[in-house]
């Protein structure tokens, strides 16, 4: 919850902005300033507060617990010119919170943690557990003194500048086993122990806990790197095996015992089997997604009494991830937020040269790029798929969205279910083109591609005929080149056997680009010889009007006279 205070008349115009504009999100503290700040700094994970900086800092001064625990703080002052993150930028998620603020508002975000401003991910911003000499080995980062990277495998982490992960006397080490960290070493803790838990009815939590902790300490193994504690579906409300979970900060998953009945184990039993009807709980459960078993089925020792709980753990490999980003049409405020995130989260990049000229200063310092010319899109499919094989975190670009007539498709293809794969869609070229040209997708439309290099002549006819037929509004991509100049012609004519030589048609070249230009002509009226490969056209279906030199395709048929 986000807590908002303010003490004047703006201020509370702005906050109620705020409000408004995050329904649910959002909590109003009115009354007396000083007693509203101390009330929301101990009920909310975040504060908003419309006062002076310097204000905000000596009320909650007193307040301050520790950097894991303080919410986050934005100052926004009387003007509404900047969205200041003052307090927990990184931990407590200001620097987000300001950004978002000022989206809001129309103001500025004003951060100055230090990685920030230099454009390199924090430590503690990874989203996993960090210890050591965290201070010491970011500011060697920010300082640009080499700092040795050593990790146990290779994991999807963000860009990191070049003079990390050579030697040095400043170490950045990525394990789950228990080391004892140098004077001027951080250790990052991946997600990469998962413990499987087997339990008699109503075992004691700290049995449980107790067995659990032990095994890893044991084996040399940090619990700030256990991803998940599972166990079979019976035992899914079972306290013990609940309470552990709660304690270790993780999610409880289960499985079926025909699931778990499926895997083998080294060590297999009667008891479990009648009881539940899988030979194995805790080795089946912690191998049920793969990986290495490195403790195997270890019982809890109680005094006096028999063992309650079991317990084993599995180390899984690093899974790569794999972004397939849409770029949109070309124009930088048609790049979607969700977008640049991808971006700026990869460590590698691929794609076709002229679209990461187009985001090149958007890459975080340390991204790998691996680019190529046109003609190569399987080439680049398969180097992205195995980028991330290998554990990268990667993303592959597209122009317009990346799922139509882009990468998407060659590149899940390649894929199997070895990595992680996220779609991030964009603005297709059709959509920014029916912006432009009115509202003619305003009814059924269907898109259509004339390039008959990857799909034979015939079959593109058969689908402009099938659209003819049905009346619906068609938008052609790779309408015209040099070497297929007669494809477009042929295509409107199949068009004009069902629809009216008048039929409004829209010609937009580069949409959202500076050299954009467009016109809306009519079907008898365009001159193939106009468009190229940058123009997509559209004919709209015979309901589809000019009005006031826009096309425009009515929502239903029954609003026409």
């Amino acid at each position: 919850m986000i807590g908002l205070i303010s003490a004047t008349a703006a201020g509370a115009a702005a906050r109620d902005r705020l409000a408004a504009a995050w329904p649910g999100r959002t909590r109003v503290y009115e009354g007396p300033v000083g007693r509203s700040v101390e009330v929301a700094f101990a009920e909310c994970d975040q504060l908003v507060c419309f006062l002076a900086t310097g204000a905000v800092v000596r009320l909650i001064a007193p307040l301050l617990a520790g950097k894991s625990a303080d919410p986050g703080v934005v100052c926004v002052d009387e003007g509404q010119r900047y969205a200041v993150s003052l307090l927990g930028g990184h931990g407590g998620g200001a620097n987000e919170l300001a950004a978002q603020v000022a989206d809001v508002l129309g103001c500025a975000p004003v951060v100055t943690t230090a990685t920030d401003a230099a454009d390199v991910p924090g430590l503690d911003t990874l989203g996993w557990p960090v210890e050591g000499a965290v201070a010491s080995v970011t500011r060697a980062v920010l300082d640009g003194e080499p700092v040795a990277l050593r990790a146990d495998a290779v994991w999807p982490l963000p860009p990191l500048p070049g003079h990390v992960g050579g030697d040095g006397e400043v170490v950045l080490r990525v394990t789950d086993r228990v080391v004892e960290p140098g004077s001027r070493e951080a250790v990052l803790r991946p997600p990469s122990l998962v413990v499987g838990v087997g339990a008699s009815k109503d075992a004691p939590l700290d049995e449980v806990l107790g067995l659990v902790e032990e095994t890893l300490r044991d084996a040399g193994l940090s619990a700030r790197s256990v991803a998940a504690l599972t166990t079979v579906d019976a035992k899914a409300q079972e306290p013990g095996i609940v309470g552990a979970a709660e304690h270790l900060g993780v999610p409880l998953v289960t499985y079926a015992p025909e699931k778990l009945a499926s895997i083998a184990v080294p060590n297999p039993s009667g008891a479990p089997l009648a009881a539940v009807g899988t030979p194995s709980v805790a080795e089946a459960a912690a191998l049920a997604e793969g990986g290495e078993l490195l403790v195997a089925k270890r019982k809890s020792s109680p005094a006096g009494r028999a063992a309650m709980a079991t317990c084993a753990v599995v180390r899984r490999a690093p899974r790569g991830r794999l972004a397939v980003v849409g770029l949109g049409p070309g124009a930088r405020d048609l790049l979607t937020p969700r977008a640049t995130q991808e971006l700026r989260r990869a460590s590698v990049l691929v794609g076709l040269d002229q679209y990461v000229d187009q985001i090149r200063d958007l890459l975080r310092p340390g991204t790998r790029i691996v680019e190529s010319g046109l003609g190569a899109e399987e080439e680049r499919a398969r180097t992205a798929v195995a980028e991330a094989r290998a554990g990268h975190a990667v993303a592959l670009i597209g122009s317009g969205d990346a799922g139509v007539y882009a990468m998407a498709s060659p590149a899940l293809a390649e894929a199997s279910g070895d990595i992680d794969v996220v779609g991030v869609p964009g603005v297709t070229a059709a959509l920014a083109a029916a912006a432009i040209l009115g509202a003619p997708l305003g009814h059924d439309h269907v898109s259509i591609s004339l390039s008959d290099l990857h799909t034979p002549w015939e079959v593109i006819e058969r689908r402009v005929r099938a659209a003819a037929q049905a009346d619906i509004v068609v938008t052609f991509y790779n309408p015209r080149s040099r070497g297929r100049d007669w494809q477009l012609p042929k295509a409107l004519s199949i068009l004009s056997e069902h629809r009216d030589p008048g039929t409004p048609t829209g010609v937009v070249r580069n949409a959202s680009r500076p050299d954009e230009s467009s016109r809306v002509t009519t079907l008898a009226g365009l001159d193939p010889a106009t468009v190229d490969m940058m123009t997509v056209v559209t004919v709209g279906n015979t309901a589809t009007r000019e009005v006031a030199g826009r096309m425009v395709t009515p929502r239903g048929y029954r609003w026409q006279s």
